[in-house]
Formats: C-alpha cells, structure tokens, sequence
C-alpha cells in the first residue's frame, strides 16, 4: 500500500449515522502488485494541483467540503516508468486524480460501465465525477465488462462490485486478498452497510458488500476503502 494522501471531512457523509459535527481524516491508498513479470497500479490518489488548490486545479469549488492533505503523489512514492498496468477501481478525483501524472503508454485497465457513465453528463453530477481527472488518458484507457481475469492466469482478478459507482470494480489477488476499494469506505461496512450518504445505486452497493463479505467469511482479507483504523503504509500481511 502507497500512502498517497488524505481527505478530511465530516464522518456523518461517510458512514451514516455518525456525526455530521465531528471531521474525520481519511487515507487515500494506491497499491503496487508485483509479479514475476508485471508491475501493476491499483488506483492513482490525489492529482498535486488538487492538494495545492483544488478549487483552482478543478475550476470550481467542487471539493469545497473536503480538506485534502498530499504528503507525496504517487509518481514521488514510486517509479511510474516501472508500471506495466493500471486498475482503476473507480473514477472519484481521490482515485483517479493521478492519472494525468502516469506515462502515456500505460494502459489503464476500467470496467466500460464505469467509464461510459464518466462521459454522461447526468451520472457524472449523481456520481461527483471531475472530468478532468481523465480527460487526457482516453487512449490510454482498456475496457472490461464485469469480472475479468486480468493476466489470463487466474491470479488477478478484476471483480465488477458497482454501487458506489456504477462500474465500480474490486481486485482480487489470489484466494486470500480483496482490494474493495470504496464499496465500503469502513471494514465494518460488510456488516452493517452503513454506506456513505451518496451512492450511484444503494440496493446494488449493499449487494456488492455481500458478495465481499462472504469472501472475507471464506478466509480473504478484504481491504476497505479508506478505514482510518485499517489501512496501514507498506506491505500487506495476509
């Protein structure tokens, strides 16, 4: 895991019932898988120019409600020329904010529900979408319906998880590893499906959680979004 960031904002929009009077600070984390032969991205964090100033970066004060912190962008914590794929979980500017920094001959590996609602302009407003986070990676960008085998061995598998987004994705590594990314921000999420106070589709978030859950139930460890008492900078122990 890559520390690359954190956004603080009120806990009641992130998991309902908390308290919309009380800020929490959440990470941002990126992944590295490494293979024999493959160096693979698994999510970009903060574009700087966003940290800086986002209202300036974005051109508007989209992010108002946010205060985000970069500590180092993910081409300063690892070397992009070394990445041979990008998965993007899904298209929120906490994920996808990076991909402007990446090399122009990386592909970008996106379930195409995810990325045709990109370009809509009614889910981009529901889903709080920043077009310019990816605007300028569309040669770049692979698409994947539903689940996908992403190395045609088994190993990494992409797993459609939407809810959140509407093409959200997970990734799965081996039989005993699960980066949910945001179908819950909290591990407690697989529980109590206690979601964020927006969704793309709330029925299909919860049963995105379940199908995690019972991976977490067979002996998976599941990494949630942006758990603050969970996610830990380094390599992850299963």
């Amino acid at each position: 895991m890559l520390d690359v960031g954190s956004f603080t904002s009120a806990a009641g929009i992130w998991r309902r019932g908390d308290e919309m009077d009380r800020q929490v600070r959440f990470p941002i984390p990126a992944y590295v898988i490494e293979t024999a032969e493959e160096r693979i991205l698994v999510d970009t964090g903060l574009h700087p120019g966003a940290a800086e100033d986002a209202a300036r970066h974005y051109g508007s004060d989209a992010l108002g409600m946010f205060e985000l912190e970069l500590d180092a962008s993910v081409d300063q914590r690892i070397d992009l020329s070394t990445i041979t794929k990008v998965v993007m979980t899904h298209l929120h500017f906490d994920h996808a904010g990076g991909l402007a920094l990446l090399p122009a001959s990386v592909p970008i590996i996106i379930q195409r529900r995810e990325w045709v609602a990109g370009h809509d302009p009614a889910a981009v407003k529901k889903n709080f979408f920043l077009m310019a986070d990816y605007r300028t990676v569309d040669e770049q960008i692979v698409l994947v319906d539903g689940d996908h085998d992403l190395l045609d061995d088994g190993s990494i598998q992409l797993l459609l998880t939407p809810g959140h987004t509407p093409g959200h994705q997970s990734v799965r590594i081996g039989e005993r590893l699960v980066l949910g990314g945001d179908v819950t921000h909290f591990a407690s999420g697989l529980d109590d499906h206690r979601f964020p106070a927006f969704a793309d589709d709330f029925r299909a978030q919860a049963e995105s959680a379940d199908r995690l859950r019972a991976l977490r139930d067979a002996g998976a460890v599941v990494r949630p979004g942006h758990d603050p008492e969970v996610l830990v900078p380094g390599p992850v122990t299963l």
